[in-house]
Parts: structure tokens; C-alpha cells; sequence
């Protein structure tokens, strides 16, 4: 098992890298994106942090977050954001039509 280093910074700063299930080019996909757009909204509202910068492709995004003061709980954020996606994505997610750009 990987032994990973995590910062621990509250109110830091953070950049990540998140990649799709297998890498399936499905970011760019009009129900994807308005799936990721509301998971992030509503996640936000319980668990606020500022996007400084985001970038979606195909099968990967990149973004840069700051939280706030003493909070450093940005896998929280993330399971919420993954978890709303999944979730609404799910079933149409099986389809064809979904990998256009495969």
C-alpha cells in the first residue's frame, strides 16, 4: 500500500488532479458537467472553500482550492463532490452515447 503524504494546512491552499474511473472521457458531457457543477454548489454550501482555479478535460480535471481558517478537510469535500456525481450519473452513465470521445 501507498504510503501517501497529506498536507494539513488549515486555510491552505491546494491543488489537485482528479482522474475518471478508468479514465472514461466523460467530463465534457452535458450531464456530467451539470451534475459536477451542482455537487460542487451544494458541498460548498455545507463545507465552504474559495476555487481559486479549475480546469475540466476530457477524462481528468485540475482545480485549486483554499479553505478556510483551521479547516483542512478537503477529502470530505471530495467524497460529497464524487459521491453527488455518481450518484445522479449512475445509470446514464452505462450508456454508448456517454463515450463519444472514447
Amino acid at each position: 500500500m501507498s504510503d501517501y503524504r497529506r498536507a494539513n494546512v488549515g486555510g491552505g491552499t491546494y491543488f489537485f488532479t482528479v482522474v475518471t474511473f478508468r479514465k472514461r472521457k466523460i467530463l465534457c458531457n452535458d450531464i456530467v458537467l451539470n451534475a459536477l457543477r451542482d455537487a460542487i454548489r451544494n458541498t460548498r454550501m455545507k463545507h465552504p472553500f474559495t476555487i481559486d482555479a479549475w480546469v475540466v478535460l476530457l477524462d481528468h480535471l485540475h482545480c485549486i482550492w483554499t479553505l478556510p481558517p483551521n479547516d483542512s478537510a478537503f477529502a470530505i469535500r471530495w467524497a460529497m463532490i464524487k459521491r453527488s456525481v455518481t450518484k445522479r450519473c449512475g445509470p446514464d452513465l452505462q450508456r454508448d452515447e456517454m463515450f463519444l470521445y472514447a
